[in-house]
């Protein structure tokens, strides 16, 4: 089975009722996790939407409720820390961790990197997307680690996709605002794939020109699943 995570990222402005809307939807989508993020201010401060950004952040005042929330709809929730403390505030809560595009290009490159190293040290999952082939990486056959095939435009077009080299990853994030990217990437085995979505496409979301409704989830995930019924009849 593929385990489609639904990013919920910083499109609900750090509004429970609406969080609590779109796990809801993640979850009868039939999605298997959904996702967040995790900012410190100092990385955020002159981006023009700071303060939708530091609401919708897991913080030490939201994570218990964030929690809470997950736990009585029944879905896995993670998240991506963006500074090296972030690591310890989620890991109790917990079961994986995504790293963001530069840190995943560090392991990539071999390079040093203080929030992967903090990761791994809890010995959970982490999932690293990149857009080029994560082949040389030293980590590239670690058990723990599931390498996700993305392209860092938001929004990105068809033309900047390149699946030549989809078979050095295990999956496949989505930055096309179109459900034919997602889905070409569980036609070819993925064991992962994540999207961003969104309550409505016409309202004040950061991550708006990325996502999909609630409409293009339930299309995007049943036509998912049916394609793993129809690979799983070819063996």
């Amino acid at each position: 089975m593929i385990f489609v995570v639904a990013e919920i990222g910083v499109n609900w402005n750090g509004d429970f009722k609406l969080l609590e809307e779109m796990i809801t939807k993640a979850k009868e989508s039939k999605c298997d996790a959904v996702k967040f993020q995790c900012f410190q201010e100092k990385l955020v401060k002159d981006h023009p939407k700071f303060e939708q950004l530091m609401n919708s952040s897991i913080s030490k005042q939201n994570i218990e409720t964030v929690n809470k929330i997950a736990k009585r709809i029944g879905i896995e929730w993670f998240c991506t820390p963006m500074y090296p403390e972030a690591v310890n505030l989620l890991d109790p809560f917990v079961n994986r961790f995504k790293i963001r595009f530069s840190d995943g290009l560090s392991v990539v490159k071999n390079e040093k990197s203080e929030i992967f190293e903090l990761i791994m040290k809890t010995k959970k999952d982490v999932i690293i997307s990149s857009e080029k082939s994560p082949k040389n990486s030293k980590w590239y056959n670690n058990s723990k680690i599931k390498w996700l095939y993305c392209v860092p435009k938001y929004p990105c077009s068809v033309n900047d996709l390149d699946f030549s080299d989809f078979k050095d990853f295990d999956g496949y994030s989505n930055h096309l605002p179109n459900i034919i990217a997602p889905l070409t990437a569980s036609v070819l085995d993925s064991e992962i794939i994540e999207i961003h979505i969104t309550s409505s496409k016409s309202g004040d979301f950061i991550d708006n020109p990325v996502s999909f409704d609630y409409n293009e989830l339930d299309n995007l995930v049943s036509l998912i699943r049916l394609s793993e019924k129809i690979k799983n009849n070819c063996y």
